[in-house]
This record gives C-alpha cells, structure tokens and sequence, in this order.
C-alpha cells in the first residue's frame, strides 16, 4: 500500500489530470491512498508548521513506513529509488510519504520519519511535487518488474 500525504489541494485542472493518471497507472501496482490535508497559509511560520503537522499525525498509523521528502534528504536516482522501494516492501505494508505545504515540514513530522527523501536541492511548488513523486513510483514499478519505460 502506497500512501501520500500532502498539505494543499490542488487547484489546477493539469495537476489534477496529471495525478489522476499517474494514479490509475500505478494501480496496476499497489494500491494507492492520496490524502490531502488544509495548508495554513501565510501565517505564522511556526503556527502553519504546528497545525499542518497535527493535520498530518490524523493519517499516520503505527504501520506506517514513513518516508518524508524534504530538500535536506537524500538524493537517489530513480533506480535506486526502485531498488529502495523493493526492499522496503520486504519488511514494510504501508509506505507513507509526506509532502509539506508552503513551509515545508514541522521537525515533529521530520522526526517520525525512517527514511528523508530529496528530489533535487531546488523547491518545487507542493502541488507539482505529487506529480512528480507519483511518476518516480511508477517508473520505480516499471525498473522492478523489468516493463520498458521512456528514459
């Protein structure tokens, strides 16, 4: 089971095709939960960080293997991601990546984390970033069930 929690909604209608795809693609694969939860806006920094933070821990479970992606976590390419991926389906039913709002990501939610994820040391808006996560797991699926894929 692959979920994601992400702080937004997504307002743009090509976002929102774009992720529906990448949904149904993988589908094929795992079963998939996209969770949303309210950005905060541009409040408060600390006070955005605490209530998103709190929003989050609503969809965790103790089975969770949470996986955080923030610009501070490590950089893999996209088969090492999938190689990743394969061995933590070994031990683990439930991958959770957490994808911050605006501020990012409270160090309480940083800190219940196994693994911190980076894609690159450039921000990306929030509401791109689900695309691309949802397209490094499905390229991440194709690597390891052998499935030709666009490189």
């Amino acid at each position: 089971m692959l979920k994601i929690i992400a702080v937004g909604n997504i307002k743009e209608n090509y976002l929102k095709e774009a992720i529906q795809e990448y949904q149904k693609r993988l589908q094929k694969y795992s079963n998939i939960e996209l969770i949303e939860v309210k950005d905060e806006g541009l409040v408060d920094k600390e006070k955005a960080l605490f209530l998103e933070a709190e929003k989050i821990k609503k969809h965790l479970s103790p089975k969770d293997y949470i996986i955080t992606l923030e610009i501070e976590g490590k950089m893999l390419t996209s088969e090492e991601f999938a190689h990743k991926l394969n061995n933590l389906f070994i031990d683990n039913s439930n991958l959770t990546f957490i994808i911050g709002g605006s501020y990012g990501l409270s160090s309480t939610i940083k800190d219940l984390a196994k693994m911190h994820l980076s894609f690159s040391p450039m921000t990306f808006p929030h509401q791109l970033f689900r695309v691309l996560l949802l397209e490094q797991l499905y390229r991440a699926y194709k690597i390891n069930n052998n499935e030709s894929y666009h490189k």
